[in-house]
């Protein structure tokens, strides 16, 4: 059987920010591709280059397992995938060209080759395969090696024949699951990833996904991969894998990697039934909406099934804005997600997104206001990022000449025209995350010294940097200012 060496195209070093944090998760998306393809009985390697230093490091790979076919398929539940940053659209290209040299055939899916199929082409790659990958990948390597000339019938792929690009038709995206074998994490160095977390963490995650796809319609969402969909694992499964992933590599923290989890009627509570079921002594943490969560008692089965933190897209604290967003929730459902949330010991996370268009200093005021109000335990702050295939992209894609993605996920350059410059936002987002901390630290002084008890080594430590938070919120705002 023909041999395949697997890789992704995420390099963790060129993305400063998340090499900053460390807190990596193996390429689940494609270790679920490898192991499609070695259930089929082909020759499966891997080249992770989550820790590399650069994209030539996959050449004593290459050298050693003497592949004919290179896969390069990213991690579809890595949403850093999904913001098609340049660095590793580069590290791809670089590697696609060392494959070529040796007269390795190369395949790509990924959402920036979906949107940029004719740049990677050009690169030299011989299939891109768009939407899911798993069924695609086996068809289109089977008909090669059967001597097939008519890859048009395989579904779901953009190639060229004799300088015309080719596109066959859309594959529908699997609707059962379970059907797929579990991803193939032996493929992996899980106590590579094990020890930088315990490094710089003091424990260990791993990832798994539980769905596919989001139905919602948020206009700024990109979903190259697995569309408006919305299929689900049976809650049987997942609470399997769990088991297996504890006992084999030691792990009891989990990061649900769906885009909403839980979706589907009735399966938080079947999840959390079969989670105390089997006696798992787990914590996760999942992204959700807000409106969900105010469902079916469903923070409360959450809590009982181990949830440690529910990340929300907030978004904004504006209603204007999360209508123009068409996002579908209301201001007030998160603060009453935020609450009951609370109530239940779970710890709230909100992802934060300045810039959108018709965005006023009165919207962003009310954004903050929510933040410092409700305080989170957590937030992420990014800026409006329009990426292909969505309303919002078409609305701004004129303006995206010079520049149309950012080089790595802490950029946060506005890329175009809105009612402040770049480098406000630039300072609003780092404005925003000093605010939040110096009053994190200010609510754990107050704790100190009505519940001592209650504050936690971490918050010590918080508090110790509260100082240096509030004199750089003060920084950040006068440069923010000078931009107004």
């Amino acid at each position: 059987m023909p041999k395949i060496l697997f890789t992704h195209s995420y390099f963790l070093r060129f993305d400063p920010k998340q090499f900053r944090q460390m807190q990596p998760y193996p390429p689940l998306g494609t270790l679920f591709a490898a192991s499609v393809m070695r259930a089929e009985g082909f020759d499966v390697s891997l080249f992770d280059p989550m820790f590399s230093a650069s994209p030539d490091e996959i050449n004593p790979h290459l050298e050693k397992e003497n592949p004919e076919y290179l896969a390069i398929v990213d991690d579809g539940f890595n949403y850093l995938t999904k913001m098609c940053l340049t660095n590793m659209r580069e590290a791809a290209f670089e590697m696609i060209s060392l494959a070529k040299k040796k007269g390795i055939a190369v395949i790509v899916n990924s959402s920036d080759s979906t949107d940029h199929y004719e740049l990677y082409l050009d690169q030299g790659a011989d299939y891109i395969v768009t939407g899911e990958v798993e069924i695609s990948l086996k068809e289109l390597i089977r008909n090669i090696q059967n001597g097939s000339t008519d890859i048009q019938s395989v579904e779901g792929i953009i190639f060229r024949n004799k300088n015309k690009t080719i596109f066959t038709k859309k594959r529908s995206v699997m609707t059962d699951l379970d059907s797929l074998p579990a991803p193939a994490w032996d493929l992996a160095d899980i106590e590579d990833y094990k020890n930088r977390w315990l490094g710089q963490s003091g424990y260990f995650s791993l990832n798994i996904s539980t769905t596919r796809g989001c139905p919602f319609k948020c206009n700024w969402c990109a979903k190259p991969i697995y569309g408006n969909r919305y299929n689900v694992h049976s809650p049987e499964r997942i609470v399997g894998e769990l088991k297996m992933l504890q006992s084999t590599y030691g792990v009891n923290h989990f990061w649900m990697t769906d885009d909403i989890f839980g979706l589907k009627p009735g399966w938080i509570k079947r999840f959390s039934e079969l989670i105390q079921i089997e006696k798992l002594k787990i914590r996760f943490k999942i992204q959700s909406r807000v409106d969900l969560l105010l469902q079916e008692d469903n923070i409360k089965a959450l809590a009982a099934g181990g949830c440690e933190t529910v990340w929300v897209g907030a978004e904004s604290g504006s209603q204007k804005i999360l209508d123009a967003m068409d996002k579908g929730t209301r201001v007030e459902e998160i603060y009453e997600a935020s609450r009951l949330l609370k109530k239940q010991h779970i710890n709230v996370a909100f992802f934060l997104q300045f810039g959108y268009p018709g965005e006023t200093r009165e919207d962003i005021q009310r954004t903050l206001d929510m933040v410092l109000e409700l305080m989170p335990d957590d937030i992420g702050v990014s800026v409006s990022y329009p990426l292909p295939g969505t309303k919002f992209y078409e609305s701004v894609k004129n303006q995206l000449v010079s520049k149309a993605n950012w080089t790595d996920s802490d950029e946060l350059a506005l890329m175009f025209k809105n009612n402040f410059p770049s480098g406000f936002y630039k300072e609003l987002q780092r404005y925003v995350h000093k605010r939040f901390r110096s009053r994190q630290g200010l609510l754990t002084l107050k704790r100190l010294f009505t519940h001592p008890t209650s504050v936690s080594a971490s918050e010590i430590i918080g508090l110790s940097k509260a100082p240096f938070h509030f004199a750089g919120s003060y920084v950040h705002k006068l440069k923010m200012n000078r931009y107004v």
